[in-house]
């Protein structure tokens, strides 16, 4: 499914930006945001090795995305059906745990525990389904090489800001662009709560307003980086950067969009705005598009 692709004049004025910025509206994918890009491919792929069962931990985006794609798969495959189990954390963002109840059916099962994601590996250790795990599987990187094409579509493409968890967005960009002799600058968006691609050094500092609470972000959420070392080589060859935002970064951000395009967005969408004030504070030039990724709730 195409998203939109929206060009935000008023948003590039006020940031006093000379290139053209476009807002990239992966919170209108069908399956709900960016992870309804890679989490279907990965169950087609294992859906034609004969997988059946699966099972998946998150904090919402990924879950949403496969109750979705299981509920549609069934519809279509009435005498094949699959199961999905969900496991989710105690502190997973109500709204989005409201959303995927909404969607349970006799073939999909929510559970609501304290240790989700090592329950989901006990399943898949089992031999009772597989677990659908982004972060170290390299199908998730397949899924968004047809992100990467619509975004190739963009005259002049420069840059790209992705808020990012686990970095598998951001390398599967970096790899689709490579098909695409594209090479844009890859910057990638985390949280001063959780940043483990990112350190804190000159170039990304933790400015005021860092704390212990929780972040808005709610989805940045990977402490673990099985992909550091390949986001280390994404940054470095795309010359881009990382950077960390804030609550008070990130709810300035969401005004500012609000303010300007009137597009209501995310906390964690809202990181990519962060992302690209931040490097034109320390002076990033650019001299094409830039595209901020509003990646979902």
């Amino acid at each position: 499914m195409n998203t939109p692709q929206i060009e935000a004049k008023n948003l590039a004025n006020k940031l006093g930006l000379t290139a053209p910025l476009f807002l990239k509206r992966e919170d209108m994918h069908c399956y709900g945001s960016h992870k309804g890009r890679s989490i279907p491919v990965m169950m087609q792929k294992y859906i034609g090795d004969g997988q059946r069962n699966f099972v998946i931990s998150s904090s919402g985006n990924s879950a949403l995305a496969a109750a979705l794609y299981t509920r549609d798969y069934n519809i279509k495959h009435p005498t094949e059906q699959i199961t999905l189990t969900i496991f989710v954390g105690k502190k997973i963002n109500q709204e989005k745990l409201d959303i995927i109840k909404t969607i349970i059916t006799n073939n999909i099962e929510i559970k609501q525990i304290s240790n989700p994601k090592q329950s989901a590996f006990l399943m898949d250790k089992n031999g009772k389904a597989k677990n659908l795990r982004q972060s170290t599987d390299k199908n998730a990187l397949t899924g968004y090489e047809e992100l990467t094409r619509e975004l190739a579509e963009i005259k002049n493409l420069a840059a790209v800001f992705v808020p990012t968890s686990s970095g598998t967005t951001a390398q599967g960009l970096y790899e689709g662009f490579k098909k695409t002799n594209l090479n844009p600058q890859i910057h990638i968006v985390q949280t001063d709560v959780c940043h483990p691609l990112v350190k804190n050094d000159s170039s990304t500092p933790l400015r005021s307003g860092r704390n212990d609470r929780a972040s808005l972000a709610n989805a940045i959420v990977d402490k673990v980086a099985h992909r550091k070392n390949k986001i280390k080589i994404v940054l470095k060859n795309s010359h881009g950067n990382g950077w960390i935002a804030n609550n008070n970064d990130i709810r300035s951000a969401i005004k500012l969009v609000n303010d300007t395009e009137h597009v209501e967005i995310s906390p964690n969408s809202a990181l990519a705005i962060v992302g690209l004030q931040q490097a034109l504070a320390s002076g990033k030039i650019f001299t094409g598009t830039i595209v901020c990724l509003l990646t979902g709730k």
